[in-house]
């Protein structure tokens, strides 16, 4: 995200041009994990505010429609068939942090801060509160929407937002070396896989899930992937994805 004039406000061109890297990069075949993160001091903070409050004006039908752009942008990036890793230097705020909640790993800085403080501003967390709440359970979700109160990197990782925190110097290397190691030591295909069954069982009843579970079990087992993982393992030869 390039709008450092912003601390990289969502405004409705950046989503659009989010939109469109995430559609390109998941249909690029060279394109194994991608990272997402804000140029300058901040990763995004949010809404762009000038932009929301002309949009007060506007028509029912015009806010739905703006609304619905965002809620496209976190749809893509959750239900993404590759790993998408968020990289968090400086604030992720509001719909800011809800990109970060959005992929599936976040790493940051010491310095880094992460909030939903919409309630503070008579706005409501309504689309990250979706994913939030799936992220890190409903109680720590609850005291985060309700109470609109910042926290910093070690309270992140402890909620099981941030799965790790490296130093400025050292973040861009170290998450490099993650999205390598996927890349290398992973199967495409079975990463696509488990994320779409971790998405869809998130809403059923435990027997359906474990039906779905046994579904593509059964399914993958005849992919092309798995024929040779299993090959390769057995005979001992190093895996290469």
């Amino acid at each position: 995200m390039n709008r450092p004039e912003k601390r990289n406000a969502l405004s409705s061109v950046l989503v659009t041009a989010l939109k469109d890297a995430f559609t390109r990069a998941l249909h690029d075949e060279g394109v194994r994990v991608i990272m997402l993160s804000g140029n300058h001091k901040a990763f995004s903070s949010g809404a762009d505010l000038d932009e929301l409050k002309e949009f007060q004006s506007r028509s029912p039908e015009d806010n739905l429609a703006d609304s619905q752009a965002l809620m496209q942008l976190y749809s893509l990036i959750y239900h993404a068939s590759k790993p998408v890793i968020a990289l968090v230097e400086g604030y992720a705020v509001a719909g800011g942090c809800g990109l970060a909640v959005c992929c599936d790993f976040c790493y940051c800085t010491p310095e880094a801060k992460f909030g939903f403080p919409e309630v503070r501003i008579g706005f409501v967390p309504a689309l990250v509160s979706v994913f939030l709440v799936r992220k890190i359970g409903e109680g720590r979700a609850r005291e985060m929407l309700i109470t609109g109160s910042l926290i910093n990197a070690d309270r992140a990782l402890e909620n099981g937002l941030v799965n790790a925190i490296f130093s400025a110097a050292t973040i861009w290397d170290q998450t490099y070396k993650i999205a390598e190691d996927i890349s290398a030591n992973s199967s495409g295909s079975s990463i696509s896989g488990t994320k779409q069954l971790i998405a869809a069982s998130q809403g059923m009843k435990i027997k359906d899930a474990l039906e779905e579970a046994a579904r593509m079990n059964a399914q993958h087992r005849s992919s092309a992937d798995c024929k040779k993982g299993i090959s390769d393992f057995l005979s001992g030869k190093k895996m290469s994805w």
